[in-house]
């Protein structure tokens, strides 16, 4: 690993690495029992509870909780839902909107002061979570336009020249099939990964350099580093929302398009 040596002799920086994700099990000899697992298994707690306080007994006029949700649930009908779905909309909200809170909850966690650790910064959770839309997605475009339907309104669009398809089928296949579920997962990790690693980077150089190493030439390093940590941590709430808007938009947009061709 990497060190930048500032300031004395012997007093070396080391950047946060990999090892930020190496999470021992919890229960010595539980091997499969984490703290990302841990995490994801209290987000969905925390996601039900929410749900359940908001609409078990609903009001009509909502107070508290449930006016929180309804915001949120009208954001995802009016943002997520509807573009891509139409008059099905309201039949799939209860999918739409747990996906959207599930994956938000998964990303704050990597500001929650303590805990700190984003869900999807492991890729084994958002590549769970999007597999399971892409077997939805083939399943609902199989039942709904029949296998050779299916296949056929998405690798061959009308309209076009027929050498066209020589090209344009084979790539269609790989975009859909192959190229969508790997970006879909992919995007949503790299993100939280990649934003992880910046808060860490930022927070270490500021306790570094205010309480383990105070020098008068690093303590305004020190102090840039504060202002950073919390400059990049309000931007990466900003992320954590936006990616869990785009994972839930994605997530409509591939079952719109199995509901009704896309062509």
């Amino acid at each position: 690993m990497s060190t930048l040596t500032l300031l004395a002799p012997g007093d070396e920086f080391t950047p946060p690495g990999l090892e930020l994700f190496d999470t021992p099990p919890i229960i010595p000899g539980v091997d499969w029992f984490t703290k990302p697992v841990l995490l994801a298994l209290l987000s969905t707690v925390i996601v039900v509870a929410f749900c359940w306080s908001a609409f078990a007994n609903p009001k009509i006029v909502p107070r508290g909780v449930q006016n929180v949700a309804e915001v949120g649930y009208m954001f995802v009908r009016d943002q997520v839902a509807r573009p891509f779905l139409g008059k099905d909309a309201d039949r799939w909200m209860g999918l739409l909107l747990s996906i959207f809170f599930l994956v938000w909850v998964w990303n704050l966690m990597g500001v929650i002061p303590v805990v700190q650790f984003p869900v999807a910064s492991h890729i084994a959770f958002p590549v769970v979570l999007a597999l399971s839309i892409y077997v939805l997605k083939v399943y609902l475009g199989i039942k709904h336009q029949g296998a050779v339907g299916y296949f056929k309104n998405m690798m061959f669009p009308p309209g076009l020249p027929k050498p066209i398809y020589v090209l344009l089928a084979p790539i269609e296949f790989l975009s859909n099939l192959i190229i969508a579920p790997f970006t879909h997962a992919v995007r949503l990790f790299a993100n939280m990964f990649a934003g992880h690693i910046i808060l860490a980077f930022f927070s270490l150089v500021g306790f570094w350099f205010l309480f383990e190493k105070l020098t008068p030439l690093g303590a305004p390093l020190g102090v840039v580093g504060v202002i950073m940590t919390i400059a990049m941590t309000g931007f990466e709430m900003f992320i954590q929302f936006l990616q869990a808007f785009l994972f839930a938009m994605l997530a409509a947009m591939y079952i719109g398009n199995s509901l009704h061709a896309e062509h």
